[in-house]
């Protein structure tokens, strides 16, 4: 089995007992554009051995970083969503931080749900992402990739979006709907702002959603939908981390990676894995 960062880990960094659990999710069952999101988790993981052990000073694998196997993603989508939830909530109530690597963002929603079933409290998700996902269904699916917010806005989970510069009148109205702090990408980007302060009722405990394609096309091509304007890298990673100033960090995904042959997206992508890991323990 691949071990994300194998390359680095010690013996005792890469045991059950590791702070961070990497869940790979292969899947691809509702991409509606561009296709390869279930190759994605391999990718990340074989590019994460070109990493060094330090990302913007700090050392996330001095905490430990286990490698689960890959999960079953065959089956009805709301067996696969169970099947991840059940991990997350595993990962949560070990004291683990779950990070899910994908695979579609419609994933999000198993691994979310499984977090905020363990910790029974309050759960705000930080999102970024080039679109909403904030369709009611898309293409006769519930659990469509761009269905997954308004599945976990219903579920009570507050939501901020950052980078969104694609959504259609119904997500609109979704936003107003669940009260969903946003700032879109032409805002961000034509005025460069890297820091957003949250609303002060946003909750303590954040989840980070990290959809590759919030990222701008000309710094992540390798993607089933790009859309131009785009985050630059430092600006999505500041972004999150200025977020989660006074909050934790208790879980995220990094999804929507379609790998083309090109080495260099594979290793961005491992690359803001380890650095929201990185977020994750201040």
């Amino acid at each position: 089995m691949s071990i994300f960062l194998d390359s680095e880990l010690t013996a005792s960094e890469r045991g059950e007992d590791a702070r961070f659990r990497i869940i790979p999710v292969p899947l691809e069952r509702t991409v509606s554009y561009g296709s390869g999101t279930a190759a994605g988790p391999a990718a990340i993981i074989e590019a994460s051995n070109e990493l060094e052990r330090i990302t913007n000073g700090a050392e996330p694998c001095a905490r430990g970083i286990f490698t689960e196997a890959p999960l079953d993603c065959d089956g009805p989508l709301p067996e696969v969503m169970e099947r991840l939830a059940q991990r997350t909530e595993a990962a949560i109530r070990g004291g683990r931080v779950p990070v899910t690597l994908g695979g579609e963002h419609s994933l999000s929603y198993g691994a979310v749900i499984g977090v905020a079933r363990a910790l029974g409290q309050p759960l705000g998700l930080v999102q970024i992402d080039a679109h909403a996902d904030l369709r009611i269904a898309y293409q006769g699916e519930k659990h469509s990739h761009a269905s997954v917010m308004h599945l976990l806005a219903e579920e009570g989970i507050r939501l901020a979006q950052f980078g969104v510069r694609a959504l259609c009148q119904q997500e609109m109205e979704e936003r107003a709907r669940h009260g969903v702090f946003y700032k879109d990408a032409e805002e961000l980007v034509t005025t460069n702002i890297h820091t957003i302060d949250l609303p002060e009722d946003f909750p303590e405990l954040v989840y980070v959603s990290f959809d590759v394609d919030g990222l701008d096309p000309s710094q992540m091509p390798a993607t089933g939908t790009p859309v131009p304007g785009g985050l630059g890298y430092y600006q999505a990673l500041h972004l999150v981390e200025h977020a989660l100033k006074g909050r934790r960090c208790v879980g995220l995904d990094v999804v929507e990676l379609a790998p083309d042959g090109n080495a260099a997206w594979d290793f961005t992508t491992a690359q803001i894995v380890y650095r929201l890991m990185a977020a994750c323990t201040e």
